[in-house]
């Protein structure tokens, strides 16, 4: 599973060939996927709910990687990563950081989806030192309304994912229209792309703990977001069902000089559905 580099090895911008390496510190073996040429401020990818390194978008990440060191890894407890979930947000901020320090990064782009920007929030509110760019795609704030819902929605779609044969994230990503549904297709089999090395699948109870751990986020009392410095860039789909899309326009009311940008036809997956055109914008704000 793991791999270790070498100093003149050949620079992979194809995340679909990117190997997986593990790291150990603090008593956890990370699983992580890098890319892209090294040097320089690494950008590193925070996924979703039920997610591990299988779940990222290529035509998301392989843009960025061009010209950008990319690491992309599995958070404690889920994947190939050891461990046990912790059943809050704050404890995956701290695994995160356990995780890019032992790399020896001290200064990080991030970009995160999901449950991902939860932990990317309160990363940078306890280290703010640490981040010095932010993307924020398909989450909301801590406190935001309906986020502690997502458990519900989550279950009842992949109920009807299973009757379908589908994926679920078919119904949880896009909209049940004709669009939504091709674009939903074409994005699950991007994320298939990858035959060889593939990650281990979540486990039940760690999915069930990041649900329990998403539910106290979106009942906790709000942080106060308007002391980020970091430029950040948030995106989202205008139908996004899981985290709602007014939350994204929470997040860019709160965060001074945001930029934001809503997808239009679109749900949670909406940067997926519109990578086309979300790809070379974020890789411009990452690299201003």
């Amino acid at each position: 599973m793991s791999s270790t580099g070498t100093p003149n090895e050949p620079v992979i911008t194809s995340y679909a060939h990117a190997p997986t390496r593990t790291v150990t510190a603090g008593g956890v073996t990370y699983a992580y996927r890098e890319l892209g040429p090294k040097g320089g401020v690494p950008v590193v990818f925070f996924v979703h709910l039920a997610a591990t390194l299988d779940n990222w978008d290529p035509r998301i990440i392989d843009p960025i990687a061009k010209g950008r060191h990319v690491i992309a890894f599995d958070q404690r407890g889920v994947g190939a990563s050891t461990g046990q979930v912790p059943d809050n947000i704050e404890a995956m901020a701290d695994d995160a950081y356990t995780f890019i320090t032992a790399l020896g990064f001290d200064k990080i782009d991030v970009f995160s989806f999901s449950l991902g920007g939860f932990i990317a929030q309160a990363l940078v509110m306890k280290h703010p030192e640490l981040v010095r760019k932010l993307v924020l795609t398909g989450t909301g704030p801590k406190g935001g309304k309906d986020i502690d819902k997502v458990a519900a929605i989550t279950y009842g779609d992949m109920l009807r994912a299973t009757l379908t044969r589908s994926d679920p994230k078919e119904f949880l990503f896009f909209n049940r229209n004709t669009t939504g549904k091709l674009a939903a297709r074409a994005f699950v089999n991007r994320i298939k792309e990858r035959t060889a090395d593939r990650d281990v699948k979540i486990k039940i109870k760690a999915f069930q703990t990041q649900l329990k751990a998403i539910k106290k986020w979106g009942r906790s009392t709000p942080d106060d977001l308007s002391q980020l410095a970091q430029p950040t860039l948030i995106a989202n789909g205008d139908n996004d069902r899981m985290v709602p899309s007014a939350l994204s326009e929470d997040l860019h009311r709160r965060i001074k000089d945001s930029e934001l940008i809503i997808y239009p036809d679109s749900g949670h997956g909406g940067i997926f559905q519109h990578h086309q055109q979300f790809a070379p914008l974020a890789v411009e704000f990452l690299a201003r």
